[in-house]
């Protein structure tokens, strides 16, 4: 693994060793065992889209790996004023240890690396969002104790999350039951890898797709830089929401998850939420540890 641009090029064994290095992270971190396994190396993170959860993450996580990691907004660079990715990405492979970039298009993550000369991290596209998935595939691990054989539900935009749930749930064996209304599929290029699979299915209706599933996630209506769709949006999306009726069809100990932030009473309800808020807060702290998983293969791959 050479870079993390997006979860369809992985294999399952590349998940599962993340997954793993991830919890021994956690451990270590937990008991306060050191882990510098990136001392000295610098993580320049290029943010096009702002963020909460993924600048702090990075930032903390290379701080307790031992490195740095050096904040680098659209503003402060020379591709915000028109400078090609490739010149970009061959300059800041002679001055870093790796990129994060969060940004629009996938097209911008591939150019880096094949432009650059160190690893590049995929924080998110309209395409994808890795980091996440990788977090909650860890979340799920250690709720449930295994991947292989649950059910996975998401409910709501057929987005960069459903993208990355679908392939990420589905190359670790479990099945993937997605609700979305029609219009908003997700990716023709997800739906065509998931054709390889009995276990995948797309369908209109919450409930149907909710049944006797291990576990729930959901998404906002309308993501960063969809804020003009938003009313257009909650009509289209009218019911596509984790309630009690859509709990009351899944398993008894169904967990929810949510990337955040989460918009109460449109996607889910606050009731909801509130019950499971231990599982999506667990889930947003493994943001942390996935992306140390990470950082720590791409960066140094002899650990």
């Amino acid at each position: 693994m050479k870079h993390l641009l997006k979860l369809l090029d992985l294999s399952t064994d590349e998940i599962i060793d993340i997954l793993n290095l991830a919890d021994q992270l956690k451990y270590e971190q937990k008991h306060g065992i050191p882990h510098h396994h990136l001392k000295g190396m610098t993580l320049g993170m290029i943010f096009q889209k702002s963020s909460t959860r993924t600048r702090v993450s990075f930032e903390t996580g290379m701080y307790q790996l031992g490195g740095q990691a050096l904040f680098l907004s659209s503003r402060d660079l020379q591709i915000g004023r028109g400078e090609p990715v490739q010149d970009t990405a061959r300059v800041l492979s002679r001055y870093l240890s790796g990129i994060m970039i969060r940004t629009f298009e996938q097209s911008e993550v591939e150019n880096l690396a094949e432009y650059g000369s160190i690893p590049i991290i995929n924080g998110l596209t309209d395409f994808c969002h890795p980091c996440q998935v990788l977090a909650d595939l860890q979340t799920i691990r250690e709720y449930k104790n295994k991947l292989d054989g649950l059910k996975f539900c998401y409910i709501g935009d057929g987005n960069n999350m459903a993208n990355s749930l679908t392939v990420g749930c589905l190359k670790v064996g479990m099945s993937v039951s997605l609700a979305c209304p029609e219009g908003y599929h997700p990716d023709p290029q997800i739906l065509e890898f998931a054709k390889a699979y009995d276990n995948f299915k797309l369908v209109a209706d919450p409930k149907e797709a909710a049944a006797d599933a291990d576990v729930l996630y959901t998404d906002v209506w309308a993501s960063m830089g969809q804020e003009g769709e938003a009313e257009k949006r909650k009509i289209a999306f009218k019911g596509y929401q984790i309630n009690d009726d859509v709990m009351s069809v899944a398993k008894s100990d169904t967990m929810v998850l949510h990337c955040l932030p989460a918009h109460r009473e449109e996607e889910i309800t606050a009731k909801v939420f509130e019950q499971h808020a231990a599982d999506i807060f667990d889930e947003a702290e493994n943001r942390l540890h996935a992306q140390k998983a990470v950082m720590v293969r791409l960066m140094a791959p002899e650990k």
